[in-house]
């Protein structure tokens, strides 16, 4: 435990596949698996004030933290590795920044000063920088600073750094900067040139990088790290190799096979010890070595982009180690489905999970995939806009109200199962007003949901604006969908069943928010393992027929 937070900046130039936020995060797990209080947070450049009102295409999925914040998905990756909540104050965009400085001058804050760049928005930056240093449960903060150095939205980043490090002295602040070192394969040859211009770029604005993480293909030679350093300015052994793994997780011990965490704690003036990754290689182990596979459907309108559903990806790796089990997740474009193709593309799943989403494109593809799974026995999770739908499909379908819809989809629906909040009718903002973070949920005794948790209360986070028209609540239930989870508060109903059904739960909530690999998440333990179930069944309905 260190007496004076230290701090840790993570800058990029271009940089390919795996990113800052990785590097950020498995640096950090090398920090805390060595007895360091460690936070990170993200900076982002652009001007949204948060990623919540982002399409996923632009930017993959838009992670919520326990106190609401809608934040970029980095936060995700930051909260798997370390098995610690963050917040509000864990990501920052240049929109927040700019929001505050300009409400701060309206208030007259300022004092009739002109309101610049340096030293106004610069202040800003480092203030929210140090926020989590301040609060003195930190030994040592990662700062990943979004985009690419030399963009113009990231210079009033990089200046913040420059004086930051200046204001902090010596050992208590050092730049990791992570470049691109690319294969030409028609010259056989690793390039050191665009991780020179990188540097050059970053000392243009008075920041000089004290490590190096160089992305590459291949094996970095010595001769090569050699020559970086000397161009780079930084010592031979600050030269890092980051090379292309099979698995994210694996980067924790690349990193710790490259003395990253060593050179970071001589830099800071800090001792370092030998981490202790016990519990990482146990997970490890049983990822890579899995007794079978599934294959799980996962029927969404953003399958394009891997992003678009990272948590739902990282808590099906964490619950198939948690059962040996590979889990191949096979992507279904809602978009497509009807009637007519709906048998070809899930039939041979061994489970299906329809995703969250916004909008009315795709639903009728998701209410078309629920009918399929509810009527064939195979094991179903909704998550979100997911549950909805299995609500809607099951009303049209089972209670024969053709027209059952959320007002989200169709307003003149004339049995809106699903609905508005009376508080959310008035609201014409998009961002921000929906319902975030965690609420409390009560299980109902021996249900499915129950079991999963081992527990019959929990707290899970949320990001939606509709919900379940408890005035169906009754008919519903009477024809077999039974609310079994709901908020102790205000009466909603969070999670919905049917009992008939060998496995079928939707959830208002997203569970894959908390999913770690120290805590897989409950929920999709369960699922997986209904999946091999259902999967093991089908195997003995074959082997019988011969």
């Amino acid at each position: 435990m260190t007496t004076t937070t230290k701090y840790i900046f993570v800058t990029g130039g271009v940089t390919s596949s795996l990113g800052k936020g990785i590097i950020a995060a498995s640096l950090a797990k090398l920090l805390q698996a060595q007895g360091y209080r460690t936070a990170i947070q993200k900076f982002d450049p652009y001007i949204n004030v948060d990623p919540g009102t982002l399409n996923p295409y632009e930017h993959g999925e838009c992670y919520v933290t326990d106190d609401g914040a809608e934040t970029d998905l980095d936060l995700g990756h930051y909260e798997r590795f370390l098995n610690m909540p963050t917040s509000q104050a864990n990501s920052v965009t240049t929109g927040r920044i700019y929001q505050s400085v300009i409400e701060k001058e309206r208030r007259g804050e300022f004092l009739g000063k002109t309101v610049q760049v340096i030293p106004h928005i610069t202040d800003e930056i480092k203030n929210r920088i140090q926020l989590l240093g301040n609060s003195g449960e930190y030994d040592i903060v990662i700062t990943e600073i979004g985009g690419t150095v030399g963009d113009i939205e990231s210079l009033p980043y990089v200046e913040s750094v420059r004086q930051l490090k200046w204001d902090l002295g010596e050992n208590n602040a050092i730049v990791i900067h992570l470049t691109l070192v690319p294969y030409l394969s028609a010259a056989g040859e690793l390039k050191t040139k665009p991780t020179q211009h990188s540097v050059k770029t970053l000392m243009e604005s008075g920041v000089m990088a004290d490590i190096l993480v160089c992305r590459t293909e291949h094996e970095l030679p010595f001769d090569l790290r050699s020559k970086l350093a000397k161009f780079c300015n930084v010592r031979e052994e600050a030269v890092i190799q980051s090379i292309d793994a099979s698995t994210i997780y694996d980067v924790p011990n690349l990193m710790l096979e490259e003395g990253l965490d060593k050179v970071v704690l001589k830099k800071l003036a800090l001792p370092s010890n030998t981490p202790d990754l016990t519990q990482w290689n146990k997970f490890l182990k049983l990822h890579k070595n899995p007794k079978t596979e599934i294959t799980i459907g996962l029927v969404g309108k953003y399958v394009e982009l891997q992003d678009s559903y990272k948590s739902i990806l990282e808590a099906f790796i964490h619950a198939g180690a948690e059962n040996e089990v590979k889990v191949n997740v096979e992507s279904v474009h809602s978009e497509y489905l009807n009637e007519d193709n709906i048998k070809i593309k899930l039939s041979h799943l061994d489970a299906v999970l329809v995703a969250p989403g916004f909008g009315e494109r795709g639903v009728e593809g998701k209410v078309t995939a629920i009918k399929y799974v509810r009527e064939n026995n195979i094991p179903f999770l909704g998550i979100c806009l997911g549950m909805q739908m299995a609500v809607i499909e099951f009303a049209r379908n089972v209670l024969n109200l053709k027209d059952a819809n959320s007002t989200e989809m169709n307003t003149e629906t004339s049995n809106p199962v699903i609905s508005l909040m009376e508080e959310q009718k008035n609201i014409t903002d998009m961002g921000g007003t929906m319902r975030l973070g965690a609420w409390a949920c009560d299980l109902k005794k021996d249900s499915l949901i129950a079991k999963a948790y081992k527990s019959e209360a929990i707290l899970e986070r949320h990001r939606h604006r509709y919900e379940f028209n408890s005035e169906y609540k009754e008919q519903l239930e009477a024809a077999g969908m039974i609310a079994t989870g709901v908020n102790p508060e205000t009466n909603l109903v969070e999670v919905v069943e049917v009992p008939e059904h060998p496995w079928f739960v939707g959830v208002q909530y997203h569970p894959e928010y908390k999913s770690t690999v120290a805590n897989p998440h409950p929920l999709f333990i369960a699922f997986v393992k209904a999946a091999l179930k259902h999967k093991n069944k089908k195997k003995d309905a074959t082997l019988a027929k011969k």
